[in-house]
């Protein structure tokens, strides 16, 4: 059995992770490290014997984890890990702080971070996956981000070393983000809050906000997020190739495409993880019969899938 170091934070052996993901799937991790505070997250990576993997986890709402579970330390921050400080158009958040709470704590201090509003998650996600929406990115935002390595060494990131792209970056295996600097334009905090009512009402009209899924499942295959414009082209949004394909409201298990919107998986009766990845790939193979796309998983998918 491999000797773990002893963390001040909580470690939790063979800890389910069904309950930590929106589309509440998914078998064990070996273990669950929560750690309290920067120094013991770098001491316990530190002391990690080497062929232990690393999985950091934020608030589970773009992932799916396998019904095998995860052979893994799975690293999770909550508080002390969730703070948020304004300096002039300057935002400092945490990992573990939410993406909206990041957005509306901006918004009050008259900084424009609007379209994390409606983007589910936090920002440790929000940067790992350049998230955007209404065509603006994380990457547009992004001033540098603090990291702790597999070697338990804090580093600083700069975008350069993330290499932003189309929901990716080349952050290392293993490293864990602690916290993001973001710099926004200057708004009026009125008409901010306004346009995030706004672009929350245009949410729930169109996505199943109510239904438990992991927000979009597929990268729109045009390389780009929404931008919310009237003249944006839909021939090649992830949600009308599937419509092409006729499968909006397909099955497989407990698993759904959402008939409200197709680019969106649901659980909507008690599906499996593999329930959910079987119908993403019969999704990914009829819209490249149809139409020679080939989709690409925007869901990140880790684990492994129960023995036969």
């Amino acid at each position: 059995m491999t000797s773990m170091p002893t963390p001040r934070g909580k470690l939790t052996e063979n800890r389910e992770l069904s309950d930590l993901t929106w589309l509440r799937v998914g078998g064990p991790a070996d273990y669950l490290f929560q750690p309290v505070d920067v120094d013991d997250l770098a001491a316990f990576l530190r002391d990690l014997p080497d062929d232990v993997a690393v999985f950091p986890m934020g608030v589970g709402s773009n992932l799916i984890v396998r019904d095998g579970g995860l052979r893994a330390v799975v690293v999770r921050m909550g508080r002390g890990f969730n703070g948020i400080g304004i300096d002039g158009n300057r935002v400092r958040a945490g990992v573990a702080a939410l993406d909206a709470h990041v957005a509306r704590k901006a918004a009050v201090a008259g900084v424009d971070l609007t379209f994390l509003r409606t983007i589910p998650g936090a920002v440790g996600g929000a940067v790992r996956m350049n998230a955007g929406c209404y065509g603006s990115y994380t990457a547009d935002v992004f001033v540098e981000a603090t990291a702790v390595t597999r070697a338990g060494e804090i580093v600083t990131l700069t975008a350069e070393d993330l290499n932003f792209q189309y929901r990716q970056t080349d952050l290392p295996e293993g490293w864990v983000i602690v916290e993001a600097v973001f710099e926004g334009p200057e708004g009026n905090s009125a008409e901010l809050e306004a346009r995030m009512e706004d672009q929350l009402a245009k949410r729930d009209a169109s996505q199943p906000t109510k239904d438990r899924s992991a927000g979009s499942t597929f990268r729109n295959p045009a390389g780009f997020s929404s931008t919310g414009k009237a003249d944006d082209v839909h021939d090649l949004k992830a949600w009308k190739v599937i419509d092409d394909a006729g499968m909006r409201g397909a099955r497989v298990g407990g698993a759904q495409m959402s008939e409200m919107h197709s680019n969106f998986m649901i659980n909507a009766d008690n599906a499996t993880a593999a329930d959910l990845e079987n119908l993403g790939e019969e999704v990914r193979k009829r819209v490249f019969q149809n139409s020679g796309i080939e989709l690409q998983w925007e869901i990140m998918r880790v684990g492994e899938p129960v023995a036969e």
